[in-house]
């Protein structure tokens, strides 16, 4: 196993800044259209499963090279989850979609990511170690022709790329769509972006740990949290993935999975949730605001995917009167 290293370099293109500002309008336009159909909302992860109270345990005794940030001091932490589906729609929960794990760990103190101080750090993850396009650039062109509606985006991808490099985008997306989900007690999920801990660069994962409860026989995602959470406590372990080099572990190209015999992972602390009726904080959660760049300094979004979402998270914020 390679290791960890702090030589991961950022590149920015000339002309980013006015695609920044295509990022903002494309995502609100978005978020426009939808909420027309179906009320206030997200402009993406829109339709919230399920919502959750608990408790990161961060865990004393970590290498050097992960005690930075939230986990420089062991100790316990609350924390709000927002479990979610990943599209612009609000759809059935059997259609294929991207699933996501936000997480926000509460009760901290540091220099803010945004500038000032915070008491927050959020996580945004997704049951994927990848994405289906290298850049913002990609996704943003996709959006912004599926506005309209899904098959305007699915035309896109052949007039952007021919026959041949539609095909082989069309499958690869409808590969991580369709990837078989058997809920989120059992998944692992990943930021797929990568963020700071202190001078290196690493991707956040969550691993479930333990013995979960059994389920019950409803084959519905949402219906099997409610059961497991019902009846006892879920838990999950949270990874830091680490930077090695650029050809292993590209900090630019969200597009490539890290792999995991090739880079050192740190187990860093123990998210658990305990025994609860998930309503209670169903509003908190969906009024929260989840932000990759809501955090502190030392866990500092990195590359041009994480410069887009900056925009993106707070385009739509605005979008929902939540900025």
């Amino acid at each position: 196993m390679k290791q960890p290293s702090t030589e991961w370099r950022e590149q920015v293109a000339p002309d980013e800044a006015a695609h920044l500002v295509r990022v903002a309008k494309v995502i609100g336009d978005l978020q426009r259209t939808r909420s027309k159909k179906f009320g206030p909302g997200r402009a993406l992860h829109r339709k919230q499963l399920l919502a959750a109270t608990g408790t990161l345990e961060v865990f004393a005794g970590l290498p050097d090279h992960a005690r930075h940030g939230l986990f420089a001091t062991p100790g316990r932490h609350r924390a709000l989850v927002r479990l979610s589906n990943g599209g612009p729609d609000v759809q059935g929960d059997r259609v294929p979609d991207i699933r996501g794990f936000a997480l926000k760990i509460l009760d901290i103190s540091g220099e803010s990511a945004f500038g000032g101080t915070t008491d927050h750090q959020d996580f945004l993850m997704i049951n994927q170690d990848r994405t289906p396009g290298a850049n913002s650039r990609e996704f943003i062109d996709f959006m912004e022709a599926a506005t309209p509606g899904p098959l305007s985006g699915l035309l896109h991808l052949f007039k952007a790329h021919g026959l041949g490099g539609g095909l082989s985008r069309l499958k690869d997306l409808f590969s991580m769509l369709s990837k078989k989900f058997d809920g989120f007690a059992a998944e692992r999920f990943n930021t797929v972006a990568p963020i700071c801990c202190g001078p290196y660069a690493v991707r956040v994962r969550l691993a479930p740990a333990g013995n979960p409860p059994p389920s019950g026989r409803s084959k519905d995602i949402v219906a099997d949290m409610r059961e497991r959470l019902a009846v006892g406590s879920l838990a999950y372990d949270l990874e830091l993935q680490f930077f090695v080099d650029e050809a292993t572990t590209p900090i630019e190209d969200a597009s490539v999975a890290w792999p995991e015999a090739e880079t050192p992972i740190v187990t860093v602390g123990r998210l658990v949730l305990p025994q609860q009726g998930v309503d209670a904080v169903a509003a908190e959660a969906e009024a929260a605001r989840f932000d990759p760049w809501s955090g502190l300094l030392a866990h500092r979004p990195l590359g041009e995917v994480m410069r887009a979402r900056k925009v993106a998270y707070f385009e739509s914020q605005k979008g929902r009167n939540a900025a």
